[in-house]
């Protein structure tokens, strides 16, 4: 179950609870063969790239391809701060061109799972907040399929 919030205008906060150790769901979130088998915006989306330079200053690029409209959607930023297994901060732009924002992660232990606490902030309005909101629970959805 997710909840979501703005706290301030055109941020998203999110949380969702895994059956992971927060090792595992750090480790989904950064490695590109785990990343090509959840992150999607629905369960019959795929991810055929996934890159990710996992180092502050590195870079990551991910596309996501809807297979009934067969649009392709790529997002890429800089990491900003890796710190395994408890937090991820990184940019955020669509391609091409898109605006540029932010992610905060953090994976917090929670009994045998993990709590993942997710931000989204520096989204320019009150629909691209909605598009992600929409986006994120789709690939929480699907990350909660792999660790079930």
């Amino acid at each position: 179950m997710s909840e979501a919030a703005t706290t301030r205008q055109n941020e998203l906060r999110m949380e969702r609870r895994f059956s992971a150790p927060p090792d595992a769901v750090f480790d989904a979130w950064t490695n590109p063969d785990l990343l090509q088998r959840w992150w999607a915006a629905g369960p019959g989306w795929a991810t055929p790239l996934a890159e990710v330079d996992l180092r502050p200053g590195g870079r990551y690029r991910l596309t996501m391809r809807d297979p009934q409209a067969g649009g392709e959607y790529t997002v890429g930023g800089e990491y900003i701060e890796v710190r395994r297994p408890d937090r991820l901060i990184y940019t955020w732009a669509w391609e091409p061109a898109g605006e540029s924002s932010r992610v905060t992660v953090d994976f917090r232990a929670d009994g045998d799972g993990t709590r993942v606490e997710l931000t989204h902030s520096e989204l320019t309005s009150e629909e691209s907040r909605a598009q992600h909101e929409h986006g994120w629970n789709a690939c929480f959805d699907n990350l909660e399929r792999v660790f079930a």
